[in-house]
């Protein structure tokens, strides 16, 4: 398959340099590229396409779940791809180094910085929808410095920043001030970037981590793929399973529990304090929320655990069902370029 402009910016196996030894051979995730990340980094668009402008999940019924099911989750989905990105460019199973390290770094950082104008320009279009371009830019550059890491300590950082991050951002919402969610002409800045906006990288870097650690595994070995897919699952329980039972147990958390007779799906388990719209951090009880941009860890946990099922499933399907890679040809395309997809949809918009 050949690669795509956009496979440069976004999530994807671009070039010849990037693809791994072994990977072209058969039961590999695809030739060239793993096209199950594209399928993947599809279903990601699809889903913040119909958090754009789809219908709103408390409609119900079976529409009303599918769109409380790409509620946060298909943008933590594309920051676990984007970590992969990273992972790709700067050596997937094998770190580079000297020369060739420097290189990639290099290239890591002229992508962020074309995020982060992109980004920037859409913001200042004044779309009602927050671009997550920039703040991707700036997660290149956080998680840059860790690039030589193998999978366990990537993944114990990730696990560290998901427990702190949330926290800390909870003890500094006083000085840098609430949520401020971009208004028209109004670009993106260091303080909206790293705390108070729709992806604040105090709280969503550990899905960059994350992406990061997957990229450094044997993703086409059948026992780290049953390992992946039960690690997602018990992540998923952990994060909104915890939520909604946290919520009932502590004292003060009744008050937070949204009514979930007739609800969608897994984020109506638990939501923000009346009033909190879903905003992190307006009471103590938030830090307990797993719904969507509560930017409390459970929501972290939960939401990775998602993601890294998505990607288990779409690698595993890729390779077992060759007539599902055929009917799965659209949306692997969008995967492939995901940044033209995206950028087009803000402008639809």
């Amino acid at each position: 398959m050949t690669p795509h402009p956009d496979s440069a910016l976004l999530p994807a196996d671009a070039a010849s340099p990037d693809r791994e030894r072994g990977e072209t051979s058969t039961g590999a995730p695809g030739v060239g590229r793993l096209i199950g990340l594209d399928l993947a980094r599809g279903l990601a668009v699809f889903g913040m396409y119909a958090v754009h402008v789809g219908p709103a999940p408390d409609q119900g019924g079976v529409i009303g779940y599918l769109m409380d099911l790409a509620q946060c989750r298909s943008s933590a989905l594309f920051a676990v791809l984007a970590g992969f990105a990273v992972a790709l460019i700067t050596g997937r199973r094998t770190p580079k180094t000297v020369l060739v390290g420097r290189q990639a770094v290099a290239k890591v950082v002229i992508r962020a910085v074309i995020l982060q104008a992109l980004g920037t320009a859409l913001t200042m279009t004044g779309t009602r929808v927050v671009p997550i371009l920039a703040f991707y830019g700036l997660f290149f550059v956080l998680v840059l410095p860790l690039y030589r890491l193998s999978a366990k300590p990537l993944a114990l950082i990730a696990a560290g920043w998901a427990l702190v991050g949330p926290q800390l951002l909870y003890l500094l919402k006083p000085v840098v001030g609430g949520r401020s969610f971009p208004t028209v002409g109004q670009a993106d800045g260091v303080v909206s970037l790293f705390f108070t906006g729709g992806y604040p990288a105090l709280t969503w870097v550990p899905f960059v981590l994350a992406g990061m650690a997957l990229a450094r595994l044997d993703l086409a070995a059948t026992a780290v793929r049953i390992r992946l897919a039960l690690s997602g699952v018990a992540l998923a329980v952990t994060g909104y399973g915890g939520s909604w039972l946290a919520l009932r147990l502590v004292p003060g958390g009744a008050p937070a529990v949204r009514e979930t007779a007739g609800g969608p799906g897994m984020s109506s388990m638990s939501s923000a304090p009346p009033g909190g719209e879903g905003i992190f951090g307006d009471t103590p009880t938030g830090m307990l929320v797993a719904s969507p941009h509560s930017e409390a860890t459970l929501s972290i946990v939960g939401n990775t655990g998602v993601a890294i099922l998505v990607i288990t499933a779409c690698l595993a399907a890729m390779d077992a069902f060759p007539r599902l890679r055929r009917m799965a040809k659209p949306v692997i395309a969008v995967g492939s370029m995901s940044l033209t997809a995206y950028v087009y949809n803000i402008f639809a918009i």
